[in-house]
């Protein structure tokens, strides 16, 4: 639990439902001087009276654990930190007080941000070939996947009925697949040669193609996709509605994310993935051999493990590519990533691509001491033809350290002497001897001196106190 976030948490959700701290305290069975420390963050909660908070105001224990204020934080301080909007240094006290007692002003303000930097992108002569602007409906759908902590109950049922007909083994997964587009929806697939595309159907002639190219754990996601854009689309749409996506585009991208969400569900049941991951001790290649998916489906349905009442490990989830660039990002874990720029290279993410196949294990401390378990593996995907470089992705997963007890990565780990200290992003970071800085803070002065040079790229004087 976050203790510094907790208080916030607590006294805006009670602002919210209009109670007084002498009402909510007489609730808890507690004083309301003691609520009011407790809310100014000057006494710790005890797991009885946390539950307490959660039945009383009418939320979900992850609510009160600070993650969401957090991450907003993390995105306000990289707002205010741009030197592009010349604003004057806005002090940390003063940011999770904005991210604490007014999360929408919080969503208000990054909202005008990303429009202020897409409006100077397009200002500045940036801009698709066809002349469009840049509008970044990616944003748009992570943000919507994000604020559901990649769960979609909806859907997780509508997949649950499916699955629960077809009543199969994890091993028959794909025949039972196949067997149901054939016997319900009239469907022939068949495996070939498809220029240009790993899966294509054709409504007249209700034929499924899928690309040789394909291995077989992805051939099973493609019919569960299928099945999910016959049978699901009702449960799809009144999400998207939902969400209210504000282009075209966007909505188009969330649709293909949820239905990649009922796919999975489909491959994967929640229960049967759940069980088996806690029984493996989220061993995820030995987790993937068992349903016969690959390690990143497994690892991507692990990051959805969020049913109340029946939850597992909060992770998070990250695939990144050689250059860096995110492709997919979820976090039911509270970890905050960096919305603009490139992340910490410190960071197991990135070492990873130097062993190929190969799981590596990292505890990584945040610059506010919060300490993560992560493991990260590179896959690969097959050449279009000869010649063409194999597409290599890393895909990462991690949780808090109070959780590495769960897990086979940190078997014979010293949790505290592993460590390793990382940053947010180097533009974000304060570390003052990282010799991974790529570069310096935008919060400090740099202080070169022609007549030293130092072990780190960058050297900068201490940043000066604000007044708040």
């Amino acid at each position: 639990m976050t203790r510094t976030l907790i208080g916030r948490t607590v006294r805006r959700l009670r602002l919210e439902r209009e109670l007084s701290q002498q009402a909510l305290a007489a609730r808890l069975g507690i004083s309301a001087s003691y609520l009011n420390l407790i809310e100014h963050d000057q006494r710790a909660v005890t797991a009885s009276l946390l539950i307490k908070l959660a039945e009383t105001l009418r939320v979900e224990l992850a609510v009160l654990s600070g993650s969401e204020e957090r991450q907003l934080e993390v995105n306000l301080r990289e707002v205010f930190a741009d030197p592009l909007l010349g604003a004057d240094a806005v002090p940390e006290a003063e940011l999770g007080q904005l991210a604490g007692s007014s999360p929408n002003a919080a969503r208000a303000v990054l909202a005008l941000y990303r429009a202020w930097r897409v409006a100077r992108e397009d200002a500045g002569g940036i801009a698709l070939p066809s002349g469009r602007r840049i509008l970044l409906p990616n944003e748009e759908a992570r943000d919507l996947f994000d604020e559901r902590a990649n769960f979609f109950p909806e859907l997780e049922d509508a997949a649950g009925a499916i699955a629960a007909e077809m009543a199969v083994s994890p091993a028959e997964m794909n025949h039972a697949l196949a067997q149901r587009l054939r016997e319900r929806h009239g469907l022939t697939v068949t495996v070939g040669p498809l220029d240009g595309a790993l899966r294509r159907y054709d409504p007249a002639s209700r034929a499924l193609m899928l690309s040789e190219m394909l291995p077989r754990e992805s051939r099973g996601f493609q019919m569960g996709f299928q099945l999910a854009l016959l049978e699901t689309r009702d449960a799809v749409e009144a999400v998207l509605r939902d969400a209210a996506p504000s282009s075209p585009e966007a909505a188009s991208l969330i649709r293909v994310g949820l239905l990649n969400y009922v796919a999975s569900a489909l491959v994967m049941p929640y229960a049967p993935f759940l069980a088996a991951a806690q029984d493996l001790r989220h061993d995820m290649e030995a987790v993937a051999a068992r349903f016969g998916v690959s390690f990143e489906q497994a690892c991507h349905r692990l990051s959805s493990m969020q049913r109340p009442g029946a939850r597992g490990v909060p992770f998070f989830f990250l695939r990144v590519d050689p250059a860096g660039n995110v492709s997919k990002r979820f976090s039911a874990a509270g970890f905050p990533f960096a919305r603009f720029g490139g992340s910490c290279p410190r960071w197991v993410v990135h070492s990873a691509f130097a062993t190929p196949g190969e799981v590596r294990v990292q505890v990584a401390e945040l610059p506010d001491g919060a300490a993560f378990l992560c493991f990260a593996r590179a896959v690969s995907r097959p050449a279009a033809h000869w010649g063409e470089p194999r597409p290599v992705h890393v895909v990462a997963m991690g949780c808090a350290l109070a959780h590495a007890g769960e897990l086979a990565y940190a078997d014979g780990l010293d949790l505290d002497r592993a460590r390793v200290g990382i940053g947010l992003s180097c533009r974000l970071c304060d570390r003052p001897d990282c010799r991974s800085r790529a570069f310096p803070p935008l919060e400090h002065r740099l202080a070169l001196d022609p007549n030293s040079t130092g072990v780190t790229p960058y050297r900068f004087e201490a940043r000066r106190p604000t007044k708040s």
